[in-house]
Parts: C-alpha cells; structure tokens; sequence
C-alpha cells in the first residue's frame, strides 16, 4: 500500500500548490514558472542527496532513460498542457488530460513493461476517472465553453507525455538499485533541460513581474516544495511500489483533493460534486483493496 498512500499523497500536494500556483501566474509566463519551480527543486534535491544519500552508480542507459523521462513528462508534457489551457480553459484540459493520462498509462505499461491489471484494478480506474471527470464538470458547469480543435490535440499529447514519463520511470526504479531522490532529481534536470530551451526559442521573459515581490516569493518557496520537490519525490516512490496505471489513476483524484483543500479554506461545494467525490473515494478504495489482494 506504500506506492498507493504515496500517489493519493502527490495529488493533495498538487491541490494544494495548485492553488499557489494559479496566483503566481498573474506574476510569471508559464514556462518561467516552470523554470524557477524546477531550479529550486533541484537545489533541495541536490542538496538532500550529496548531504544525506550514499551515491548512486547506475549504467548510462539508465541515466538516459530517465533523463529522457524527464524531457517528455516534464518539460514537453507540461508545455502542452500549457498551450491547451490556453486554447480551450482549464475545464477540458483537465477532463482530457486525467482521462487519458491514466488509460495511455496502464496499455502502455502491458506492452512496454508487461505490466498487466487485474479487472477489479480496471473496475477502479474506471470508477476513479468517470467520478473525476464528474467533478470537474459540475465544479466549472458555468464556465464559457471554448472549441479549439488544437486544444484537444495538446491536452491528449500532454496526457501521452505524462503517461510515457510514468512507464519508463517504473521500469528504471524496478530494474535498477535507486532511490527516489536521485531518480527525481535526474527527471527533473531533463525537464529543465528542455524547458530552457523553449524559452530560449521563444524567447520568454525569464523574470518574473510583481508589485509585492517578497510576497510572491514566499509564496513561490511555499509552493515549489509542495508541489514540485515533495510531489515529485512521492511520485518516484509510487512508482517504485504501484503499477503505474493505478499510481497515474490515484494522482488524477487531485481534482478532488482540491474541493477538500476549498472545504477547509470556507469554500463549500454543491451536493452534486460531494457525491461524486465520494464516489472517487469508493474508486480509490476499490483500486487499494484490488493492489492489496494481487500483491498477496
């Protein structure tokens, strides 16, 4: 159940940096965001690994691998969905890219990693994303519906990105001796990589714009350890401990960890987004129940 707690734990740390984030975002473009997110990370990982973790010695294929990871999940995964909230809203971005992102997740890990599901672990998944997707559109039912067939396109190649990140850092850290530290520092510093050089193509504003700079940088700290070292590092751990199709699926419920997040901040939601969302829960409950049986 390691690899579970750790995936439901990433998406509460993404629902709650979400909403930081989304505040920043009046200050930094989306790719310098991700930048100075990613920078910061990389220092407390480095730092955490030179001072605390014996060193890692893994072949070049592996380092590659995951370097390569990082590339496709991180910076070019994060950049399509970037350009799809851009052109049809956060609504169906979402609803696309956690759909799809678990699906593209679990059939690609039984044909690269043969890496198969029980059918209680599909029955969940499938109980998972329709209750999720079912939140999102009662959460944003009001919302101006955009159509940009480009959109679409972005979202579904953020959501492969997403899932060929997910299977190959799976198959490293059950094929090779590493933590999840340095397996989380290494996809980062590929992301980085070509993070960097979109900005450097586009060439985005690197610093960030606002009237009260030391309250953005608070707020950007808060939110980078959260949602950006402490997720990725429990993510490696998910991986580490769960198939990926279900890890993929528990990160998704971050949509409704975040009407948790709302609820303790005096937000309240509607009865139609509280039956869904426990109806998340029964999928969530399904996906660890069939994990704990298989495992035995």
């Amino acid at each position: 159940m390691v690899g579970e707690i750790a995936a439901l734990t990433v998406a509460l740390c993404w629902a709650i940096a979400a909403r930081m984030f989304r505040v920043l975002g009046a200050s930094f473009s989306p790719l310098s965001l991700n930048l100075w997110k990613g920078v910061v990370a990389i220092v407390l990982l480095v730092t955490v690994t030179q001072l605390f973790l014996p060193p890692v010695t893994l072949p070049v294929s592996a380092y590659a691998w995951l370097l390569f990871s990082g590339i496709v999940g991180i910076g070019i995964g994060d950049t399509c969905f970037f350009q799809a909230l851009n052109r049809i809203g956060d609504t169906q971005s979402v609803l696309i890219t956690e759909t799809l992102a678990p699906i593209f997740t679990a059939l690609l890990a039984m044909a690269w990693i043969a890496e198969w599901l029980t059918w209680q672990q599909w029955l969940g998944i499938a109980l998972v994303l329709i209750s999720v997707d079912m939140v999102v559109k009662v959460k944003r039912r009001a919302e101006l519906h955009l159509f940009a067939p480009s959109g679409y396109l972005f979202a579904a190649a953020a959501a492969l990105c997403q899932a060929v990140g997910a299977v190959i850092s799976r198959d490293i850290l059950t094929s090779y001796t590493i933590d999840a530290f340095n397996a989380s520092l290494v996809r980062l510093v590929g992301g980085l990589a070509i993070i960097v050089v979109l900005m450097v193509v586009l060439r985005k504003s690197w610093l960030p714009k606002s009237d009260k700079p030391l309250q953005m940088w608070k707020t950007f700290a808060m939110a980078t350890i959260l949602g950006t070292a402490a997720a990725l590092y429990l993510q490696m751990v998910a991986f580490a401990n769960a198939k990926a199709g279900v890890v993929q699926t528990l990160i998704a419920t971050s949509a409704v960890m975040s009407l948790a997040v709302a609820w303790v901040l005096g937000e309240r939601a509607n009865r139609g987004t509280v039956f869904w969302s426990f109806a998340a829960l029964a999928g969530v409950a399904v996906l660890v129940a069939a994990g704990h049986f298989a495992a035995h």
